[in-house]
């Protein structure tokens, strides 16, 4: 891949300790340039830093035992944390939003909750949730920086984006408002990445262990790649590393990736 280009990934690991040779397997394989990584089910204490390290990325994380945590990496560089949690809540005690500065860029990894049983607390601390994303994101969005919104969403934007709808109607990732809330966050101005290089395919990123889903491509899109309107127009390739879910022991999510140009060379005036 061309120096001027960035490929930049994200992946819910689904519990990053048992699973960290295949994360190094898969950095070697693809070499993305940022990864934002979800679900680490880790302390920060026990984070597999070194393993990191040692394939060649640098790397801060926002850990918690047993559940949740985001982590964002970086080929050849240290990230550059800007913030750690989602602002709006000061009593939310889970690990599920990271900022970072990476080559020029402002990268936001999220963890949005799953919202299951719904109706319910937990259903109600999805929205509370989404509703503080909305608000820091049209921040973010506003300020003029090159911004990357990735992530596991839990949230399944249309009946396209999901195998059959018909026995998902009562979950949480399909609920009216859980998509009217990912409307009015694209609505911002963001732009899906992965819907806007594949408008009409099929493109799924998780395929839960039951049922043989996997075996038959009974898929759901969750996680989102969202770019700020000074990225958008960078947009070269998006995709989905289908062969990670294939491998043994894998997580129940593929990595979604997309690959950003060069920025455009500003005029000099006079």
């Amino acid at each position: 891949m061309p120096a001027s280009t960035l490929k930049i990934a994200t992946f819910n690991i689904n519990g990053i300790r048992s699973r960290v040779g295949a994360l190094c397997h898969w950095l070697a394989r693809e070499a993305p340039d940022i990864v934002c990584l979800q679900e680490l089910k880790t302390a920060d204490e026990s984070f597999p830093a070194r393993e990191i390290r040692d394939a060649g990325y640098g790397a801060i994380w926002h850990g918690q035992k047993s559940w949740n945590g985001v982590a964002i990496l970086a080929r050849g560089e240290e990230p550059v944390e800007v913030r750690r949690g989602l602002p709006g809540d000061p009593d939310d005690s889970h690990s599920r939003y990271l900022e970072a500065a990476v080559s020029g860029l402002l990268i936001a990894c999220l963890y949005l909750p799953n919202g299951n049983p719904q109706p319910g607390p937990k259903f109600d601390y999805k929205l509370a949730w989404f509703e503080r994303l909305i608000a820091h994101a049209q921040e973010l969005f506003g300020s003029g920086h090159p911004v990357v919104l990735a992530g596991d969403y839990n949230v399944v934007p249309t009946d396209q984006d999901i195998y059959n709808p018909r026995s998902w109607r009562k979950d949480a990732l399909l609920q009216p408002e859980s998509r009217d809330a990912y409307a009015r966050l694209l609505a911002q101005g963001w732009t899906d990445a992965l819907r806007q290089r594949h408008p009409d395919a099929p493109v799924y990123t998780f395929w839960d262990y039951f049922r043989q889903h996997w075996q038959t491509n009974s898929g759901l899109r969750i996680d989102h790649i969202l770019l700020s309107a000074e990225l958008a127009p960078r947009l070269r390739d998006a995709g989905v590393d289908r062969w990670v879910r294939g491998e043994d022991h894998p997580s129940d999510h593929a990595p979604a990736w997309v690959v950003l140009g060069p920025a455009a060379r500003r005029k000099r005036a006079g």
